[in-house]
């Protein structure tokens, strides 16, 4: 009974625990004692193996085969993997994804190889999947779009090779650019379409505008374009202008954009009551009042209101505060539309300068902008100093992009400065052709470097040849000498210059200069220099005057000199607004053949009468030369005319030989201009302006005496007309001027011409 028994408990058992285990059995299946992988060429089969979830002594389970399954192709490393049970063996098949041997593109013309390469991921010896293929595509494509290619189409192709590698090549369609077919405005009603479409960057298509960029769409220039017509209608009175939408949309045979801006101008504002309130100590509101940009009744202009607040902070800073905060308090009266100003000067947070960071500089050197700040750690924070500092560094002209901003430092009072730059080329290799009244046909070469290895020097050579001059010129400049705020260099030049036309004689020269120059204050400018030369006078005609076949033959000057210049002007090049003045001395008699000193003052005026498109300008200069012990020799003596007297020829007025014809020059001059320069109502990226003027001067004075020599100090004059085109070419000026006051031995010189162009 009791064996019995024991093996009725023991058979109990035996049931409880299947029925307990059946299930899991059921589930898991049998147990896995190998896995074999199939397929493999590069990889490893126990890579493979490190992936797998399930492994040899582990039960079937599907949920492990399944998550195995995902884990492979996760890699990118398979284009296929299947997963099988043969008995107690899960067999693993792989089928490996190529590896790239090579990447090409074809129909690509406006963007290079190098550019799309830097765009895409995949790179050659990397493992091709369809995912990143079709993701370089996209990049391709926004890369076009980003260039205004909006119809660029992008075909991968694969190429099988052997030992499973494959080429990959992208068939590339790169369409038309597309381009601004029309720029409308909705809600303008004081300005009109055509007015506002010159405020705004974006340009319609049109064929002369084959080379800018800005009649294609871009959505940055279009969100700029928001921000220049706010500065516009704040400018001109509309204080409570906004841009409710800007819209650009796609034409439906995608080949260029409608874009409309939607405006709610508001109506226009004038200045009310302008105040200053001033919390400064020993500081009252009567000292600061000199430097508001605006009166009251005058129509609200928020770029008159940046311009006071940077004049007064520049003022209160220069009496010694060093943390000031300027901030206008604007009160709208919507009823008599006018806006009350109060000007809040209070010190500003104690801040200073912890630390000055400069990054993107990747050629030029770190001192080479560090010495154009206005502001050195430790120093006292000043945002119109920096401002200042950024200016100065975009003016080197090295960096596309300058940004400079700043940030908390490590303390509350402390702040970081950061310079963000993009470097651009300064190299340049011009090859000019042109004409000019003056030198008839012309050509030139030179070659320059503006950042001479990132260190901010400027070396150049060039060489000019025309229909009366040969020139070559090499000259090098340093800017900052011993790191010191002084700019050091040297000229070389040899001159050949055929004067026959004027004086019946031909020029040679040959010599070279050192100068020093250094900024007196932000706007003053001295320069030294020393300047040696030889000047031959050759080829003079036997029926030449008298006067310049003594001349005949070579001399050596050997002069110092310096030049004081004075620049409040917004632009060198194109001035629009502010004055200069200049003083120039030279002294020759140290050593050489030359004994003189000569003197000129120049200055000028800018005033824009009507917008920046509107300008008067009135201009002047006087000189004078006087030897010392001896003559003054024809080559030192101004010659007056052409450029600097329209209506006359180049050495048109002046002392002359009327037996002969021959100007000899004269040792005192004095020449003026007013004009006045308008647009003609032609699109303004055309860059033609036009101009009405008037030119004075005179020439008078010589050493030599004779009865053949004429010598009138009288005043000349002439009006004229002119139009100038900055032409794709460079740039174009015609002048046409008639004498008015003149003199019955002078020359005279109707048209004047000049034109150029670099490449």
């Amino acid at each position: 009974m009791k064996v019995r028994l024991g093996g009725a408990v023991i058979a109990a058992a035996l049931v409880f625990l299947t029925t307990l285990v059946g299930p899991a059995f059921a589930q898991g299946g049998e147990i896995i004692r190998e896995v074999q992988i199939e397929g493999t060429q590069r990889i490893e089969p126990e890579t493979v193996r490190s992936y797998l979830a399930i492994q040899p002594g582990d039960p079937y389970d599907p949920e492990r085969v399944d998550r195995s399954l995902k884990t492979l192709f996760a890699t990118g490393l398979f284009a296929d993997v299947t997963l099988r049970r043969e008995g107690d063996a899960l067999i693993v098949r792989v089928v490996e994804n190529p590896i790239i041997n090579r990447i090409a593109f074809e129909g690509n013309n406006k963007l290079d190889d190098e550019t799309l390469q830097q765009e895409i991921q995949l790179r050659p010896r990397v493992v091709y999947t369809r995912t990143k293929v079709q993701s370089d595509v996209k990049r391709i494509l926004d890369l076009y779009r980003r260039n205004a290619r909006f119809a660029a189409t992008v075909d991968p192709k694969v190429i099988p090779l052997e030992q499973n590698r494959v080429d990959l090549v992208f068939e590339i369609d790169e369409g038309p650019t597309t381009g601004i077919k029309g720029i409308t405005f909705v809600g303008n009603t004081h300005f009109t379409d055509g007015q506002l479409r010159e405020v705004i960057q974006t340009t319609e298509s049109r064929w002369w505008r084959f080379l800018t960029t800005d009649d294609s769409y871009d959505p940055d220039r279009i969100t700029y374009d928001r921000e220049l017509l706010r500065r516009f209608y704040l400018s001109e009175g509309y204080a409570e202008f906004r841009v409710l939408s800007a819209v650009a949309e796609l034409a439906p045979e995608r080949d260029g954009f409608y874009v409309t801006y939607t405006l709610e101008e508001g109506e226009r504002y004038k200045f009310g009551k302008i105040e200053i309130a001033t919390q400064l100590k020993n500081l009252s509101a009567e000292e600061l009042r000199p430097y508001l940009a605006m009166t009251e009744g005058d129509w609200y202009n928020a770029d008159l209101v940046e311009k006071s607040i940077n004049q007064i902070t520049d003022a209160v800073g220069n009496r010694g505060f060093a943390f000031v905060d300027v901030r206008p308090r604007p009160t709208l009266d919507r009823e008599n539309h006018v806006v009350d100003l109060v000007f809040d000067v209070d010190e500003g947070p104690r801040v200073y300068v912890e630390r000055i960071d400069i990054v993107g500089n990747l050629r030029t050197l770190d001192k080479v902008i560090r010495r154009e700040f206005r502001l050195v750690e430790g120093d006292a924070f000043n945002t119109s100093r920096l401002r200042r500092s950024q200016q100065r560094i975009r003016n080197l002209g090295f960096f596309k992009k300058v940004d400079v901003h700043n940030e908390q430092g490590s303390a509350p009072d402390k702040t970081v400065i950061t310079v963000e730059v993009e470097e651009q080329s300064t190299g340049e290799l011009s090859l000019g052709a042109g004409f000019s009244t003056t030198e008839g046909p012309l050509a030139d070469i030179s070659i320059r470097e503006r950042n001479l290895l990132g260190r901010g020097q400027d070396l150049r050579a060039a060489f000019l040849i025309s229909g009366r001059t040969q020139q070559l010129d090499l000259s090098f400049t340093e800017p900052y000498f011993l790191d010191r705020n002084v700019a050091a260099g040297f000229d070389l030049f040899r001159i050949e210059r055929d004067n026959q036309d004027r004086s019946s004689f031909d020029q040679f020269s040959v010599g070279g200069a050192i100068r020093f120059g250094f900024q007196m204050t932000e706007n003053l400018r001295e320069t030294v220099r020393y300047t040696l030369r030889t000047d031959e006078i050759t080829n003079v005609d036997s029926d030449a005057s008298r006067f310049i076949r003594d001349q005949e033959g070579t001399r050596t000057t050997s002069a110092i000199g310096h030049t004081l210049f004075y620049d409040r002007r917004d632009n060198r090049i194109d001035p629009t607004e502010g004055y200069f003045a200049s003083l120039s001395n030279d002294l020759a008699g140290l050593g050489g053949d030359a004994r003189y000193i000569r003197t000129r003052v120049s200055s000028g005026y800018y005033y824009p009468v009507k917008a920046p498109d509107w300008v008067l300008s009135v201009t002047g200069e006087v000189g004078h030369i006087q030897g010392l012990g001896k003559d003054v020799a024809i080559q030192d003596r101004f010659f007056i005319g052409g450029d600097t007297l329209r209506g006359f020829e180049t050495g048109g007025i002046g002392p002359r030989d009327i037996e002969t014809g021959d100007a000899l020059g004269g040792n005192t001059f004095a020449v003026g201009t007013v004009s006045l320069q308008f647009p003609l109502g032609l699109p303004q990226e055309l860059g033609v302006a036009g101009r009405v003027f008037t030119d004075f001067g005179t020439l008078f004075n010589i050493d030599q005496s004779g009865s053949e020599i004429v010598d009138k100090s009288s005043l000349r004059a002439s009006i004229g007309t002119g139009v100038s085109w900055k032409s794709p070419f460079g740039p174009i000026r015609v002048d046409f001027a008639v004498p008015v006051v003149k003199e019955s031995f002078d020359e005279k010189e109707l048209f004047r011409v000049s034109f150029g162009t670099r490449f």
